[in-house]
């Protein structure tokens, strides 16, 4: 019998982040800005929690709520396959790409990053990233990098409450500000920064970009 049981999520602090999952879901968690939420997730970079366990040590003790045999194993133990989060996008996120299994599996030791988007509010005018709007070449997007023109190249896409979008490995893509987005994603924590408007982090220095993985 599988009975429901209420998780603790992970959050994160990242730059871009705002208010609105305290506002506006009552977390209550003592971090400004919050930027995401991992409501449901048993990676080690963020898992969810469950009665004082994470949902990892959960799962190790009922390996059949994962159905039979487990979906996902990762060194014996029973893992999700996908992560669930909830995003506060205050300002633009940075445009990035996550590779794919193969990629990834190769150079990062890890699964690559499909994900979606459903986009549960959006200010006025809020707009995101999706792909390129032509077709580009690695020393097409090399040179708009180095001449700051990048944006030129992008796709920016208007958004509205309940859009939908699927972001496929490989994509080039960036949460707009002003959107309040839930996202499932594959179980991984792979990203791949193009470009990120230049700006700086708690420390005073600039995030890393990762442009030649990224090409």
């Amino acid at each position: 019998m599988r009975l429901p049981f209420l998780l603790e999520p992970s959050a994160k602090d990242y730059l871009w982040g705002g208010t609105r999952l305290n506002d506006d879901f009552g977390k209550g968690i003592n971090l400004i800005p919050l930027a995401e939420t991992w409501e449901c997730s048993t990676h080690p970079d963020g898992e969810s929690h469950a009665g004082g366990e994470t949902l990892s040590e959960v799962l190790a003790r009922h390996p059949e709520w994962l159905d039979t045999p487990p979906l996902a194993i990762t060194h014996g133990i029973p893992k999700l396959p996908i992560i669930i989060k909830l995003i506060d996008a205050k300002t633009d996120l940075s445009v990035q790409v996550h590779p794919a299994d193969e990629y990834a599996l190769k150079h990062e030791g890890s699964l690559g990053k499909t994900e979606m988007w459903y986009v549960l509010e959006a200010r006025p005018g809020a707009k995101l990233v999706y792909g390129f709007h032509h077709d580009v070449t690695p020393e097409i997007v090399r040179e708009a990098l180095e001449n700051r023109s990048i944006e030129s190249l992008l796709n920016h896409v208007s958004v509205h409450k309940d859009d939908l979008f699927y972001i496929e490995a490989g994509t080039v893509h960036a949460i707009g500000a002003g959107c309040l987005v839930a996202e499932i994603q594959e179980s991984s924590n792979i990203t791949y920064r193009l470009y990120d408007y230049d700006r700086i982090d708690a420390n005073g220095k600039p995030r890393p970009l990762h442009v030649e993985k990224a090409l």
